[in-house]
Parts: structure tokens; C-alpha cells; sequence
């Protein structure tokens, strides 16, 4: 009776291993270009912000703060399209661009550009990325690696590094950024929560 079950878990794990093959096979990373896959950013969002989610979800799966309206997902992408995964003609995860002359349409994002002048010199030519989220039934794949190096790919000719900032409570996002390359700048605290502004550097 052990060996059957052996043979069963060894043969769940490949029939598994073979899914996820052909599940990364059908996902396409491009740039977004139209009204359709903004609108799906958003949808995505919606699905993972902090307040839509349980506390056990946050732990677990990670989630998203900020919430952006369409009007400034469109123009961030009108100044660089945003990175996304899409399977099925759906995003299926988004990784945002956000260029420096974006730093006062969010107010609560003032404070992390206020400290990214202060630690980046100022001949350094960086971009940040706003924001990244992979659709739950589709993480564990390595999409969250395959889309920031998709990133990169498209990028690193233009900047010389990539800064986001993560919140120390959301674990399993640090825990990610730390495993693609970024490394910690900084820590501050705002409103009570520890935030870890981060940087990839490309040149």
C-alpha cells in the first residue's frame, strides 16, 4: 500500500510539473497597447488590494495598496507601457511603469520619491515600477520573475536601474523582489508601516 501511494504522489507531481509547462507555454509577455488590458489591470487590482482581501489572504498570497484610477493607468502608459502576462487574450498579471514625472499625481507616494531623490544620485536615469500582480490562480508558475525580466529586457536600454518600494508586512512580496535581484535602499516609516524602497540595478 506505500508504494502505491509513492507512485501516486510521483506521478500527481509530474502530471502537475507537465501543466504548469503547458500553462507558461500559452502566456505572452508584452507591453500594454490598448483600452481592454487597462481596464484588466484595473479588474486585477480590484481583486488584490489590502482592503478586498482577508488578513489570511495577505499573509499568504501577498496583495496590492495602491489604487490607481483608469485616467492615470493610461497616461502612465501613454509615457511607457506597462509590462503584462496575458493567457487567453486576458491579463493574467502587470507589472506598472511609472516614469519620475509621475511623482505628484499620487499623494501617497510622495513620500517615496521624496527619500528616491535623496539616496539616487542624480545622474543615475531610473524608472519605477509602480506596482506588480500576478492573478491568483496563475502564481507559482514563475510568472512574478518572468514578467520582471521581461521588464528588463525591455527596459535596461533606456534606464540604468528599476526602484519599487514594498511594505515590510507583505512578506511574501520582499521575499520575491529579493529572489528577482533588488536590493534595500532604505527603510522608512509612514503611517505606522515599515516600507523597504528597493533597486535593481542594470548598469
Amino acid at each position: 500500500m506505500i508504494k502505491q501511494k509513492k507512485a501516486s504522489i510521483f506521478l500527481t507531481c509530474n502530471t502537475t510539473k507537465a501543466l504548469n509547462h503547458k500553462t507558461m507555454k500559452n502566456i505572452q509577455f508584452q507591453r500594454a497597447s490598448n483600452s481592454k488590458e487597462l481596464q484588466e489591470i484595473i479588474t486585477l487590482q480590484q481583486q488584490n488590494l489590502s482592503n478586498n482581501i482577508t488578513a489570511e489572504e495577505k499573509t499568504k498570497e501577498g496583495f496590492v495598496t495602491l489604487e490607481h484610477t483608469f485616467e492615470l493607468l493610461q497616461q502612465m502608459n501613454n509615457a511607457c507601457p506597462h509590462c503584462i502576462a496575458k493567457t487567453n487574450d486576458t491579463v493574467i498579471g502587470y507589472a506598472l511603469v511609472m516614469k519620475p514625472s509621475f511623482k505628484d499625481t499620487m499623494k501617497s507616494l510622495e513620500p517615496m520619491f521624496d527619500e528616491i531623490q535623496n539616496l539616487v544620485p542624480h545622474h543615475k536615469n531610473y524608472i519605477i515600477m509602480g506596482q506588480i500582480c500576478i492573478a491568483k490562480a496563475y502564481r507559482g508558475l514563475g510568472i512574478f520573475k518572468k514578467i520582471y525580466l521581461f521588464y528588463k529586457d525591455e527596459l535596461s536600454n533606456q534606464f540604468d536601474c528599476l526602484i519599487t518600494e514594498v511594505a515590510s508586512v507583505n512578506t511574501r512580496s520582499l521575499h520575491a523582489h529579493q529572489a528577482v535581484g533588488f536590493t534595500t535602499l532604505k527603510t522608512y516609516q509612514e503611517q505606522d508601516i515599515t516600507w523597504h524602497i528597493m533597486i535593481w540595478e542594470w548598469a
